[in-house]
């Protein structure tokens, strides 16, 4: 329970409070975290934090998607008061900056190192919150392990947007194995391509009864974006990256 890393890398402390330091638990999960943090805010005097300065939203992307204009779109077209849940992983990259200048709106994320948490974690967010937005920005690895979500969505007709970063591979697996300092052959690298055979997700979606389609470029992904949170009930919009 102390802080430790996400991950543990060979020859790097997993450790990250310094050596001699005194561990204080401020509230638990089963406590109220934000009178703790009140509460403590009175203790000390600590004045009031000021409102957060306004940031210029980004320009909308043109031409072809890459994962900043991907991330860059979902943060322009998202509704004001949408759940995004995020398990978009290395693609995420273009999502977290403009989205700080976008509408309010709640963020989760993954809190462990369980793959798959996203189709699920946005089921149960529109069943808890039926007048809002769900939006699933989700990586095609991740999305392998619980694609069964889909059909819960169709039949309880729960207005979720999955995105699809369709980049046809593990690559969280490469990175973590260049911070491992491993050197991956051509069998290892094998393990992290899912492009043989090419996973058709809009055929997937549509097996499972939720709308499907294909967006390969950044105006077809905010046409198609755009539609889908106009509409209500599940979608699916696989981004080609």
């Amino acid at each position: 329970r102390e802080p430790v890393a996400f991950f543990g890398y060979p020859g790097t402390p997993s450790r990250l409070t310094p050596e001699g330091c005194t561990l204080l638990s401020l509230a638990t999960a089963e406590e109220d975290v934000e009178a703790a943090l009140e509460a403590l805010a009175d203790a000390l005097d600590a004045p009031a934090a000021p409102p957060p300065s306004a940031r210029t939203a980004p320009a909308l992307p043109s031409g072809d998607l890459d994962a900043a204009a991907a991330g860059t779109v979902l943060a322009l077209l998202q509704p004001e008061g949408a759940i995004v849940v995020d398990e978009s992983n290395t693609t995420g990259v273009g999502y977290f900056q403009a989205a700080a200048s976008g509408p309010r709106h709640t963020l989760l994320t993954l809190t462990g190192g369980a793959i798959g948490m996203g189709p699920p974690c946005a089921t149960g967010a529109a069943i808890a919150c039926p007048d809002r937005t769900v939006i699933d920005f989700e990586g095609d690895g991740s999305a392998l392990y619980t694609l069964q979500a889909l059909w819960t969505q169709a039949r309880e007709q729960l207005h979720v947007i999955t995105l699809i970063c369709a980049n046809r591979s593990y690559r969280i697996l490469t990175v973590e194995a260049a911070r491992a300092k491993m050197e991956s052959g051509p069998q290892a690298l094998s393990l992290m391509d899912i492009s043989r055979p090419q996973i058709d997700w809009v055929q997937l979606a549509r097996g499972l009864g939720v709308p499907g389609t294909r967006a390969d470029s950044v105006d077809s992904l905010r046409q198609a974006l755009s539609a889908a949170i106009a509409e209500p009930g599940p979608h699916l919009i696989e981004v080609v990256l």
